[in-house]
């Protein structure tokens, strides 16, 4: 399979000749082989493994987004990637990173919320 790693700004990975990828999905994590349907599929913030061609293991951390396989084409567009051969270190990444990330846009997102509702009230005071 080719397997491509998109970020908003760059490729990040490059792959040919990947024999298997797991990756966390909103459903759980599943594989993916050469012969296995098409599909797409939301990505969870985790660790996306694959095995290459020459059978080395290879783990990348990634954040949320979605996979499409058609064919022997996998794409996954994400937020944010890393590689580290440590996988603690990833681990760590996805917790201090990724997912702080989410909940700094979360509060962003509820104080942007009040922001409007607060000056839709305003102006409909000076309407009536």
């Amino acid at each position: 399979m080719h397997l491509q790693i998109l970020l908003p700004y760059e490729v990040f990975t490059d792959v040919d000749d990947v024999q298997h990828i797991i990756v966390d999905t909103i459903e759980g994590s599943f594989g993916l082989q050469p012969k296995r349907l098409d599909c797409v599929a939301a990505v969870e913030a985790g660790i996306l493994s694959y095995i290459a061609d020459n059978g080395d293991l290879i783990h990348i951390a990634i954040d949320k987004g979605i996979l499409v396989k058609v064919g022997n084409e996998v794409t996954v567009s994400v937020r944010q990637a890393k590689k580290d051969v440590d996988l603690e270190q990833l681990y760590t990444a996805i917790q201090t990173e990724f997912l702080i990330m989410d909940e700094r846009e979360r509060e962003i997102h509820s104080s942007l919320a009040k922001l409007e509702s607060g000056f839709i009230r305003r102006m409909t005071g000076l309407q009536g």
